[in-house]
């Protein structure tokens, strides 16, 4: 291509991005009353799915741009010692079982022991009586009997003791198998992964992020209104978008956040008055029904322009009714 073909070709791209501009600028001037513009950017909520323990990644089930539903597993963290660790666990528990069964086949013996040393007694205690016994006998007897209520006493401690053990062993147990559940991170919602951010066999640390979920049921798109028109928007107000990509689709949403402090204008935001310096942060929430249907369009960072209404009496021109692209297109 000769370089004057270049420069033309140049300057015709120029030409349709700059008259595309002064359209857009054209029709956001013949706003009727009670309508406000500002442009914007599209953003979607991140969702950083990281574990909460430290460990070396056996498996990362996901790949960049791959669709994820609620509940689906991202990854999971090596399981080897938390499984030795589980199983020692387990068998203290079974050591605890054992101990209580033998405390409580203590007590019956030693319950028994008591019984026949409390018939002694008293066999003592009346030989004793009719002095056909003597009272040294008959005070040992009683020492007896006395043991062997301690004794008693002693096999129902080792029984509370073997119980306790076992509920010690069983919370354990618990602990260990919900470590090992939290092993396996999952998404929270259904949306798109944005970064795989590890490999299988990396080591990461407690806290480590092991993937960006894009959540495709809250997507909006933030502008900048001066404060009269931010004080006259109402939660709730009907908006429409307009994206730069898809100049002939006009998406409905709503108001959904009002900042309650002005800022400083970002550097992104053009406006039509340079000295309003101080702007009100608003997003318009497109309807999550409507994302569901054209969850396959939804992407962060696309910009464009937004029409919201300041006077619910307002009316929409026709070339903001809402226009959406049939789902096969």
């Amino acid at each position: 291509m000769r370089f004057p073909a270049v420069l033309a070709l140049f300057a015709g791209v120029a030409l349709a991005g700059g008259g595309y501009a002064f359209w857009n600028h054209e029709k956001a001037a013949q706003l009727p009353a009670g309508l406000a513009a500002a442009n914007g950017r599209i953003e979607v909520e991140r969702v950083e799915i990281a574990s909460k323990l430290a460990g070396r990644v056996a498996e990362i089930r996901v790949k960049e741009g791959d669709s994820v539903q609620a509940g689906s597993v991202v990854a999971r963290l090596d399981t080897s010692e938390l499984l030795a660790q589980l199983a020692a666990a387990k068998a203290a528990v079974q050591r605890a079982e054992a101990g209580i069964s033998r405390a409580r086949a203590d007590i019956v013996i030693r319950q028994a022991e008591h019984h026949l040393s409390e018939v002694e007694m008293q066999r003592a205690s009346e030989l004793e009586r009719r002095s056909a016994g003597t009272t040294a006998e008959a005070e040992r007897r009683t020492a007896e009997y006395d043991v062997a209520g301690a004794q008693i006493l002693g096999a129902r401690a080792a029984l509370e003791d073997a119980t306790a053990a076992k509920v010690a062993a069983e919370a354990q147990v618990d602990q260990i198998e919900a470590t090992i559940a939290d092993t396996t991170l999952t998404t929270p919602t259904t949306g798109r992964v944005e970064y795989k951010l590890v490999q299988t066999g990396e080591v990461i640390a407690a806290g480590g992020r092991v993937a960006t979920v894009l959540d495709l049921n809250d997507v909006f798109m933030t502008i900048f209104l001066p404060t009269g028109a931010a004080g006259s928007v109402a939660m709730g107000s009907q908006a429409r978008i307009v994206l730069d990509a898809a100049p002939g689709y006009v998406v409905p949403a709503t108001v959904s956040f009002v900042a309650a402090q002005a800022q400083f204008t970002p550097k992104s935001v053009e406006t039509e008055n340079e000295r309003e310096k101080l702007m009100y942060r608003v997003k318009l929430a497109i309807d999550p029904a409507l994302l569901e249907t054209y969850r396959g369009y939804v992407k962060s960072g696309l910009t464009g322009n937004a029409y919201l209404k300041l006077d619910p009496a307002a009316t929409w021109p026709a070339w903001l009714e809402p226009r959406l692209p049939d789902v096969g297109e």
